[in-house]
């Protein structure tokens, strides 16, 4: 069994600060290995669960933070900063499932750890046709075009909220309960690690029969922007429509064409906001 891993890294145990999960910060290495513990744990939960080979996909921020050699069970690892499929950069049908690991809410949810939807400084907030959408459930629509479910999500209770009705069948390791968006209820770094492992284990042990949502159907990203400016830019990308001052929209019947866009999207405002 084949186990694709994507890792962000607002949704470890114990991070609650930008500065924890920031190169630049001062107590980015602590966290790091703390994000890297949780990984393993999933990793190693899945072997028990019969899982064989890993790919990781380090999908948070510049993108090189994980040290390949402390990776459990011979993973792969794809790091750096440009990929054109970001945060699913790797995944392709040879897959068996998706490991989700570290992720958070999104950007316009009330109680959720440093959430953002891909860009805080362009992007209020994403709707996939009437649900809002955090990363998780956006990058859903990859795994619908490759047909591998994703099965384990970790992070905290509103992104098990938002992306649970994406992903009918994961099992979600929650491992914190955001406070705010700086403040949360955390579990201790070896229990949050048991339960990820626990739960990783499970959902490789039901991953044959774990249902999807299939996006092959007409959808609808609809993205409300911070500012005019960037709706402004999005328009002028192919397949994107301006709906008003503020809002753009995204459909069609590809998954994947969908996620493309977005992500053009996305590379194109942040250029702005930078």
């Amino acid at each position: 069994m084949k186990i694709y891993l994507s890792s962000d890294m607002e949704g470890t145990a114990g991070i609650v600060d930008w500065d924890q999960c920031t190169a630049e910060g001062r107590d980015y290495a602590r966290f790091v290995s703390l994000l890297t513990d949780e990984i393993n744990a999933a990793i190693e939960g899945a072997v028990e669960g019969g899982a064989t080979e890993f790919v990781v996909n380090d999908s948070h921020s510049a993108m090189h933070n994980l040290d390949p050699r402390a990776l459990s069970s011979g993973a792969r690892l794809i790091s750096g900063r440009y990929k054109p499929m970001y945060m699913m950069e790797g995944l392709d049908s040879s897959f068996d499932a998706i490991f989700l690991v570290s992720y958070h809410g999104s950007m316009g949810a009330e109680r959720a750890v440093l959430s953002h939807t891909y860009s805080s400084r362009a992007i209020a907030e994403v709707w996939i046709d009437d649900r809002i959408a955090g990363e998780a459930a956006i990058n859903a629509l990859v795994a619908s075009a490759y047909g591998v479910p994703i099965v384990l999500v970790t992070g905290d209770q509103t992104t098990e909220i938002e992306t649970r009705p994406f992903c009918p069948d994961a099992r979600f390791a929650v491992v914190k309960d955001s406070i705010s968006r700086f403040a949360a209820n955390s579990l201790h770094p070896s229990e949050a690690c048991a339960l990820i492992r626990r739960e990783a284990r499970l959902a490789v042990e039901g991953a044959a029969s774990a249902r999807q949502r299939d996006f092959s159907t007409h959808t609808t990203i609809t993205v409300r922007f911070t500012t005019a400016d960037y709706a402004d830019l999005a328009d002028r990308i192919v397949g994107v429509e301006r709906v008003d001052a503020l809002h753009a929209r995204i459909s069609g019947t590809d998954p994947l064409e969908l996620y493309r866009t977005f992500l053009t999207v996305v590379y194109l405002t942040r250029g702005l906001a930078s």
